[in-house]
C-alpha cells in the first residue's frame, strides 16, 4: 500500500515536471519570437513601427484638397497683424511704465509677472510675423518680407537672415535625424556625453542656440562665413549691422533710464519670448510615436508629417496659430491667418495623416523633455527612432 502511494506520488511529480518544462519552453519560444519580431522591426522593415500609411499622397495631391486662397498672402492682411502687434507692444509698454511709476510696491510686485508674460507673448507674436516673412508667406514681395522680418527679429535680438536660412534647412530636412537642424536624436558615435541643460535652458538656451548652434551639427548665426550662409553673406552682414544699431539703441536707453528699466521693460519679456520659442520648437516635432528617420529612409512628405499640432490655450490666437504645425510644414507658404482653415480641410481629407495632441503645453513639455534626456542618444545604425 505504501509503495503504491509512493508510486502514485512519483507519477504526479513526473506530470508536474513535464507541465513546467512545457510552460517554460513555450515562454522561451514566445520570448524568442518577440525578439525576432523586434529585430524584424528594427532591421528588416523599420517602417513597420511608423503609424502612417505605406502609400503616402504627394505634396501636389494634398495641395489640391486645400482652398487655393489659403496660399495667397495679402499685404493688407499681413501688415494689419504686424501693425496690431507693434501697437499692442507699445500699449503694454505704457501700462508697464504706469505700473513702475504709480503703483505701490506690493501691487507692483504682484502684477509685474503678469506684465512680463503678456509682453513676452506679444514679442512671440512679432517673431511669428517675422517667421512668415522668412518663408515668403507674409507677402509675394521679397523686399517687403525681408524689411519687415529684419525689423521684427532684430527687435528681439534674433538675426533675421541667418536664422531664415537655417530655418529653411530645417524645413528641407524635417524628421531627418542625420540632417535636421535642432532637437534631433544624436547617434552614439556623435555624442560626447554632454549634459542637457534643464528644460534646454529655456530663454537662455535660445540665445545659446543662436550663438553656438545645436551639437553635433553646430551653426553660429552671428558668423556670416559659416558654410550654410555661403550664398547669403551680404544679407547676413546686413542683419548683423541692423542688430548692432539696435544694440546701440538699447545701450542708449539703459544710459538714459537705467539698467533696471531696460531689464523690466525689455530683457525679461525678451527672455519670456525666447522661452516660448524653445518650448514651441521642441514640441513641434517631439512626441510619442512621432518618427525620426535615417537619411536613406527619409522623404519629403514623410518627414513633414513628423510634426504635431498643439493648441496653446488662451494665447493660441495671440501667437498666430504657430502650434498648428502640420500644415505649416507641408506648405510653409501658407500665411498664419490661413493655417486653421487649411488644417480643417487637411484633417477632413487625410484623417490617417493627422498628428495632434491635446495635452496642456507645459506638462507636455516636461514629460517629453524627460524622455528626450533618456532616449535622444541612439545607436549608430538606427533607421527609425520613436520616443516611447
Amino acid at each position: 500500500m505504501g509503495e503504491s502511494k509512493k508510486g502514485n506520488g512519483s507519477w504526479w511529480q513526473i506530470l508536474l515536471n513535464v507541465f513546467l518544462v512545457t510552460l517554460v519552453t513555450e515562454e522561451k519560444s514566445e520570448t524568442s519570437e518577440e525578439a525576432i519580431a523586434d529585430a524584424d522591426d528594427d532591421h528588416s522593415d523599420p517602417l513597420s513601427k511608423v503609424r502612417l500609411p505605406r502609400a503616402l499622397p504627394s505634396i501636389v495631391a494634398i495641395k489640391r484638397k486645400l482652398p487655393i486662397h489659403c496660399f495667397d498672402p495679402k499685404v493688407s492682411t499681413s501688415m494689419y497683424y504686424a501693425f496690431k502687434d507693434a501697437v499692442l507692444i507699445a500699449i503694454i509698454y505704457v501700462l508697464g511704465e504706469l505700473m513702475w511709476s504709480y503703483l505701490p510696491l506690493i501691487p507692483f510686485l504682484a502684477l509685474t509677472p503678469v506684465f512680463w508674460f503678456v509682453q513676452g507673448t506679444l514679442f512671440t507674436a512679432v517673431f511669428v510675423v517675422g517667421h512668415d516673412c522668412g518663408h515668403g508667406s507674409f507677402s509675394h514681395h521679397v523686399l517687403l518680407n525681408d524689411v519687415v522680418g529684419t525689423v521684427f527679429h532684430t527687435f528681439l535680438l534674433s538675426p533675421y537672415y541667418s536664422w531664415k536660412i537655417s530655418h529653411k534647412h530645417h524645413h528641407k530636412n524635417t524628421g531627418n535625424m542625420d540632417k535636421d537642424e535642432v532637437f534631433y536624436p544624436v547617434r552614439k558615435g556623435d555624442s560626447h556625453g554632454e549634459k542637457t541643460l534643464p528644460w534646454f535652458g529655456l530663454g537662455v538656451g535660445w540665445f545659446g542656440y543662436l550663438i553656438r548652434g545645436y551639437k553635433p551639427r553646430q551653426v553660429c548665426h552671428f558668423n556670416p562665413l559659416q558654410p550654410i550662409f555661403s550664398k547669403h553673406v551680404i544679407a547676413c552682414i546686413i542683419t548683423l549691422v541692423a542688430m548692432a544699431i539696435w544694440c546701440s539703441c538699447l545701450y542708449s536707453y539703459a544710459v538714459a533710464y537705467g539698467f533696471w528699466k531696460l531689464f523690466y521693460h525689455y530683457i525679461v519679456p525678451d527672455l519670456v519670448f525666447a522661452s516660448y520659442i524653445v518650448i514651441i520648437t521642441f514640441l513641434h516635432h517631439t512626441e510619442d510615436e512621432i518618427p525620426w528617420y535615417s537619411d536613406h529612409l527619409w522623404d519629403n512628405v514623410r518627414g513633414q508629417l513628423s510634426s504635431v499640432d498643439r493648441h496653446y490655450g488662451l494665447v493660441h490666437d495671440s501667437i498666430h496659430n504657430i502650434g498648428t504645425h502640420q500644415i505649416h510644414h507641408l506648405f510653409p507658404k501658407i500665411p498664419h491667418y490661413h493655417l486653421e482653415e487649411a488644417t480643417h480641410h487637411f484633417r477632413k481629407e487625410f484623417p490617417d495623416l493627422v498628428k495632434s495632441h491635446d495635452e496642456r503645453i507645459l506638462p507636455a513639455f516636461a514629460r517629453m523633455f524627460k524622455k528626450f534626456v533618456k532616449q535622444s542618444v541612439i545607436a549608430d545604425d538606427k533607421e527609425v527612432h520613436l520616443y516611447k
